[in-house]
């Protein structure tokens, strides 16, 4: 990647904006065709549009359209949490043989391998509605922490980001309150109250088991 301190940040702000773009006219496009009431009760909107408008041959182009967008974030989780894994072990804050490079091929085949076996357990497990909001509710406590995370780097001297957080702290500080919020909600709606404590608390539980194996060890941090 050439120049990626100016390329990285703008191909993610313009991503961003066109997922936002494309997900408003999607729903734009849902209305035009279905009234409300029909939507609440649909679940399947998209394939049920597709149906309205051109017939069975609509269904089997939306159900393509989501296989393909199945494989290609399968395709990036694959590339990304095995390396997460990898580099949690290889600082030591991790079990150190899940920070194995393969010999030949060079890659974390054990955090790789740890990763698989966990998405099939997950699957078999659980339904992909399950599987859906339990990965919400695990993902977003973390992008909140990611995310304040700027307050302590912006304290350090040699902090030097390629991109500034603009209107800064109030951006940060607003994407961590509507996570708040969203955690709130779910633990407030008795419909969802149940598995999000059950999800926050196996979170937790992760805390005393990490001091009482590898946190033994761990390197302290200057945090």
């Amino acid at each position: 990647m050439k120049d990626p301190r100016k390329t990285l940040p703008r191909a993610i702000i313009i991503g961003t904006l066109a997922v936002i773009a494309i997900y408003l006219l999607a729903n734009v496009a849902y209305l035009a065709v279905m009234p409300v009431e029909e939507i609440r009760h649909s679940k399947l909107v998209a394939a049920d549009v597709a149906q309205r408008l051109i017939g069975s041959t609509g269904v089997i182009f939306v159900a393509l359209t989501v296989m393909l967008s199945t494989f290609g974030t399968l395709n990036g989780t694959l590339l990304t949490s095995p390396r997460v894994f990898f580099a949690m072990a290889d600082d030591g804050l991790f079990f150190k043989k899940v920070a194995a490079v393969h010999p030949r091929f060079g890659t974390p085949y054990v955090s790789i391998l740890l990763v698989t076996a966990l998405g099939i357990i997950f699957v078999l497990a659980r339904t992909f509605e399950q599987l859906a909001d339990t990965f919400v509710t695990a993902i977003i406590p973390f992008y909140a922490l990611a995310v304040a995370a700027i307050y302590v780097f912006r304290r350090r001297a040699d902090y030097d980001p390629p991109f500034r957080t603009p209107l800064y702290p109030i951006v940060p500080a607003l994407f961590i309150f509507a996570t708040l919020f969203l955690l709130g909600n779910a633990i407030i709606d008795p419909s969802s109250r149940v598995p999000t404590l059950a999800v926050l608390g196996i979170i937790l539980v992760g805390i005393p088991v990490y001091y009482l194996t590898v946190g033994k060890n761990a390197p302290t941090s200057d945090i």
